[in-house]
């Protein structure tokens, strides 16, 4: 189940922070509890790309991204993602996450997301993200405007370009494997 108490309480802590500047961090503060937790008692894989949202979208709301969004009837969306986890977040621990936008390219908005508890990652996500209209997605150049922004993109690191240009090559649809064909035929 999505943690909408988790989310709201986000939001409405939030809500009168200082308003963020387009690539200004927000940092959060969360609690890992017993329904976030896998078989192996310790944080879900699942559940931390759910997590990520409590630090995501309340940075989204501090720097008038959420405001702009409702002004034009835009929606966002998330168009894929990367983590690497490194240490355990068990039940009951603390931690820390840092969300911020790294930049932008011709169709998405690229941010980094980490998890810190005792001064160590625990995990670390690159999203890219799209705002979208009834026409499509709508370019990050036209989005960073409509907030009142007159910047353009710094420069991606390169080990973003490089997830880029590897995701570029990764063939969608996918390719459904002989012994899987039936299955999803008879689906």
């Amino acid at each position: 189940m999505y943690p909408l108490i988790r989310f709201t309480k986000e939001l409405l802590k939030f809500r009168n922070a200082p308003k963020l500047g387009l690539l200004d961090s927000h940092i959060s503060t969360h609690m890992c509890w017993p329904w976030d937790l896998d078989p192996w008692i310790e944080l879900n894989n699942g559940r931390t790309l759910t997590l990520y949202d409590l630090g995501r979208l309340p940075m989204a709301a501090r720097a008038g991204l959420v405001e702009t969004m409702r002004a034009r009837k835009w929606s966002i969306t998330v168009a894929g993602n990367s983590v690497r986890y490194r240490r355990r977040i068990r039940a009951f621990h603390r931690f820390s996450m840092i969300s911020r936008v790294i930049g932008w390219d011709h169709r998405f908005i690229y941010m980094e997301q980490s998890m810190w508890r005792n001064r160590e990652c625990c995990n670390h996500m690159l999203l890219r993200s799209a705002c979208t209209a009834g026409k499509g997605i709508v370019s990050p150049s036209e989005v960073v405007a409509a907030m009142g922004h007159d910047i353009e993109s710094p420069e991606l690191p390169d080990w973003v370009k490089a997830w880029i240009e590897a995701d570029a090559q990764r063939p969608w649809p996918p390719v459904i494997p002989d012994d899987a064909r039936r299955a999803i035929d008879e689906s």
